[in-house]
């Protein structure tokens, strides 16, 4: 490819990097903490495209040849395109069900708000429910959201894919539900759940790890939030 190519892919990969950055697409690709790398990457790109063509332009007038590659080097920019025009899915139930749950002791567990109902995520839930023996749940109305995912007996879970640095290291934490769970639900689905803490617990099919449950009074399905990925769990 020649060095005008060049340049129109590190300024199309600078420029879908910077649309990233600037929407909530890159949080399909990374934790929300890297958002100024995203941005910083994509000004560096666009600037070397910018450098690339004027030394280009400079000295080409002293090149007595110009060597074109074959045309279909330009599918290279394919993948770039695809980036800018189809954002990837989040990843949900499917990798959740294939995965063990990836639940791990805190390093300690801050006081919680007064009043209620309590907002928690799934991964602070289920570390004070296991490693805590939910002592600061005990009595207290809880709503938690995450999406759905089956196991291969049918039990559904309520799951958030947690991050260390990107989405291809992305793992579960579950929650197993039960009480007034509805009697129909489609994996993937996003739900609030209200409930209440219970002493019960099970195994992850996958790994063995310890899943806790949740005793549902309520479900709703809600949309998917902006962010589908939690990072609480490894904080």
């Amino acid at each position: 490819m020649n060095r005008l190519a060049q340049t129109a892919l590190l300024f199309l990969l600078g420029a879908t990097l910077l649309h990233a950055g600037l929407t909530d697409l890159y949080l399909r690709y990374v934790k929300a903490g890297l958002r100024p790398l995203v941005l910083l990457a994509g000004v560096a790109l666009i600037a070397t495209a910018a450098a690339t063509l004027w030394y280009e332009r400079r000295h080409s007038a002293a090149r007595q040849q110009h060597h074109h590659e074959p045309r279909i080097s330009w599918l290279l920019a394919l993948p770039v395109l695809a980036l800018i025009l189809v954002a990837p899915p989040a990843l949900g139930s499917y990798s959740a069900a294939h995965t063990g749950t990836a639940l791990t002791k805190p390093f300690g567990f801050p006081d919680l708000p007064a009043g209620g109902p309590l907002r928690l995520g799934v991964a602070d839930y289920a570390g004070r429910a296991v490693y805590d023996d939910g002592r600061s749940l005990r009595d207290r109305e809880l709503r938690i959201t995450g999406f759905v995912t089956l196991d291969r007996t049918g039990a559904p879970y309520l799951v958030r894919m947690g991050l260390n640095c990107c989405a291809a290291d992305a793992q579960p934490v579950k929650i197993a539900l039960t009480g007034n769970v509805p009697p129909v639900l489609s994996p993937d689905t996003w739900l609030e759940i209200t409930g209440r803490y219970t002493p019960r617990r099970t195994k992850d099919p996958v790994n063995d790890g310890p899943i806790p449950y949740l005793d549902v009074t309520r479900a709703r399905p809600v949309p998917a939030p902006a962010d589908p990925y939690d990072e609480t769990w490894n904080n």
